[in-house]
């Protein structure tokens, strides 16, 4: 992708809103390139994708119910993976396609994800957290919530727990 003559501070791009690495220069996640709903701002989506490819993202991971956002993806050629993760009572069908996508991503040491749902919500931290746990990093729920807690500076509010408990539930 090139940045059309832009110099400086600008060739650069702008970071995602709430970018937080979760696993340092591997994983990292934030809300929607360009924001969510209403606020989304075509421009500001180019600027941040500008910054994932700067920054050496090579897939997006996506969580959106709906296909947005995956043209601009196609677009500035950042190879993506849209796994939706759809009403609560799916939760568990769900929540293994997308730890199985970042699995297969991450195995890969070459590769630097970015995870994204419409915002950075609970459902994201929730993931996380779940993630943290499917992938043997963390052992505990608890300690799962607590390193997510930590590494965002939010609370994970009882839908985000909930993907915590159907991940260790399920055996995810």
């Amino acid at each position: 992708m090139t940045t059309g003559g832009l110099r400086g501070r600008w060739a650069q791009g702008l970071q995602p809103r709430y970018f937080t690495w979760v696993i340092k220069d591997r994983l990292g996640a934030g809300e929607r390139p360009g924001g969510f709903a209403r606020n989304h701002r075509k421009v500001r989506r180019q600027e941040e994708l500008i910054w994932l490819n700067v920054n050496g993202f090579t897939h997006v991971v996506s969580l959106l119910d709906s296909p947005h956002n995956l043209h601009a993806y196609d677009e500035v050629g950042l190879a993506y993976v849209h796994v939706p993760l759809g009403p609560h009572d799916e939760l568990a069908l769900r929540l293994s396609s997308v730890y199985g996508a970042l699995t297969k991503l991450l195995d890969d040491p070459t590769e630097r994800v970015y995870l994204h749902n419409e915002e950075f919500g609970d459902r994201v931290l929730g993931v996380l957290a779940g993630y943290l746990l499917h992938a043997g990093l963390v052992e505990h729920g608890p300690h799962a919530v607590s390193v997510i807690e930590k590494l965002t500076s939010r609370s994970i509010d009882a839908s985000g727990r909930e993907i915590v408990a159907v991940t260790l539930d399920e055996l995810l």
